[in-house]
């Protein structure tokens, strides 16, 4: 399935205007509050009556403003999560779950359908119980289910994350990556979390003042993000647990990492997502340091910020590409240029499995 969005909107003096192509997996849609990612979705879910444009899920044409076009919500067979849950209190988790799936006209395997996405979100202990007897992750993962048991087409999810603490958030990861490998169907994201469009997504789309300035593939879009965390994507794999330290060992092109311990088997690929500012260079290998993670490296590029005080140097190691920001007093002091070795001290990761 595939999900085509060409569309122009206004909303008093904001202008939206967006086109690119979702396909399965999942789409984030980044940018800073009021860049009209809502609204974008809004549109998608047929919420919202675009202006002008046209949209398309595999190959049925919801939205064309040029024929007349507009396909009301309820038949868009589209799935929404917003960033409650939105659970009917006075029923159980099954009967919010059945909710959903009454929306699926055709009922084609319905009895399964339901047993797959319980399995497939972990809910099946919680199906007798009433919403205030769940945590925010809990709530969040039913609404999800209800969602996918209208056999959606398109799965939107409008920042489900942002009302939920570190711990609930992270209960709640590793259900929505098993969505994105498993539903078959595309999802579009909203967040404006850096480390959890690292995580999850496989395309980002970058949207500021109404426009798309960035469409592709998470490892080359995120590090264009421009919000204090620009940074750098490496995929890798779990080679070994350093159970003495806690640790675990990453194996990546770049060279190895070391992070604290991951629940994750070795052979397990992750995504660790390293914000430049976290990375300092050195002309020398260090030595008798705290950071444990050293990669060397060769300076293909120095961009300076728009400050000026500051400026990205870009470093490939063994052909992984690293970002360090550094003070522009720094790179002057380290002569660094285009060429030449410098070895990166990374004091912090963000590991995520992918």
């Amino acid at each position: 399935m595939s999900l085509e969005i060409e569309i122009a909107h206004r909303r008093g003096a904001f202008q939206l205007d967006a086109r690119f192509t979702a396909v399965p997996g999942l789409t984030a849609l980044f940018g800073r509050s009021g860049s009209g990612k809502t609204t974008l979705v809004d549109i998608v879910g047929g919420l919202l009556e675009p202006d002008r444009g046209r949209i398309v899920v595999d190959g049925h044409v919801l939205v064309d403003t040029a024929q007349g076009l507009f396909v009301p919500k309820h038949r868009r067979r589209i799935g929404y999560v917003f960033q409650d849950s939105r659970l009917f209190p006075h029923l159980s988790v099954r009967r919010n779950l059945l909710y959903g799936r009454w929306f699926n006209r055709a009922g084609d395997g319905a009895a399964t359908d339901l047993s797959s996405v319980v399995d497939l979100l972990g809910i099946g202990h919680l199906l007798e119980r009433r919403p205030v007897s769940l945590s925010g992750g809990e709530r969040q993962r039913v609404a999800i289910g209800r969602a996918l048991l209208a056999q959606p087409r398109v799965l939107l999810m409008d920042e489900p994350l942002a009302s939920l603490d570190e711990a609930r958030r992270a209960e709640i990861l590793p259900f929505i990556e098993r969505l994105r490998d498993e539903a078959g169907v595309p999802i579009l994201y909203v967040s404006h979390s850096v480390a959890e469009v690292a995580r999850l997504a496989t395309t980002v789309v970058i949207l500021a003042e109404g426009g798309v300035t960035a469409v592709g593939p998470v490892a080359d879009i995120l590090p264009l993000t421009d919000s204090g965390d620009g940074g750098s994507v490496l995929d890798a794999v779990v080679g070994r647990h350093d159970e003495t330290f806690h640790l675990t060992v990453l194996a990546s092109a770049a060279g190895e990492l070391q992070v604290p311990r991951l629940a994750a088997a070795p052979g397990t690929t992750v995504r660790a997502y390293i914000r430049a500012r976290d990375v300092m260079l050195s002309l020398r290998p260090p030595e008798d340091i705290s950071a444990l993670n050293v990669l060397a490296g060769r300076v293909v590029g120095l961009a300076p910020t728009a400050s000026g005080a500051q400026v990205d140097i870009r470093v490939d190691c063994s052909g992984a590409a690293l970002t360090a920001r550094v003070t522009a007093k720094s790179a002057h002091r380290l002569a660094l240029a285009a060429g030449q070795p410098v070895y990166a001290v990374i004091k912090s990761v963000s590991f995520e499995r992918s």
